[in-house]
């Protein structure tokens, strides 16, 4: 099954490097959300959930600059797993916990991303 993760994540940071929100809608669980603590200089906690996050995928806000990514770690067990990213552009670095779940159509999709993001000085 961790080829299937790992295809999944690869397309999901894919999708957010070409502002694809037809990709992204098939890799994110509907009850998807994004936490940060910290987000864009802003104190404490943002919850962002799917439809928020694919609109601001299309407006620009989110996404559209190509990173490398490294897989750190893939914790595996039945139907849930957990995936630690590195993520790099030119203007940020990223680490990013993302947990998945095996859907009802016997597909791995992310349902929540947590992630820390730090500009490049």
């Amino acid at each position: 099954m961790s080829d299937k993760i790992i295809q999944t994540i690869t397309d999901f940071v894919k999708g957010g490097d070409h502002s694809d929100t037809v990709l992204l809608d098939k890799v994110l669980h509907k009850d998807f959300r994004v936490t940060n603590n910290g987000f864009m200089g802003t104190n404490g906690v943002t919850i962002i959930d799917k439809q928020q996050y694919l609109s601001n995928i299309r407006e620009g806000i989110f996404g559209g600059l190509p990173r490398t990514m490294t897989i750190e770690n893939i914790d595996e067990t039945k139907t849930i797993a957990t995936v630690k990213l590195r993520l790099e552009s030119a203007e940020n670095n990223f680490v990013s916990y993302n947990s998945l779940v095996l859907d009802t159509d016997n597909e791995w999709k992310i349902i929540n991303n947590l992630a820390v993001v730090e500009a490049k000085k």
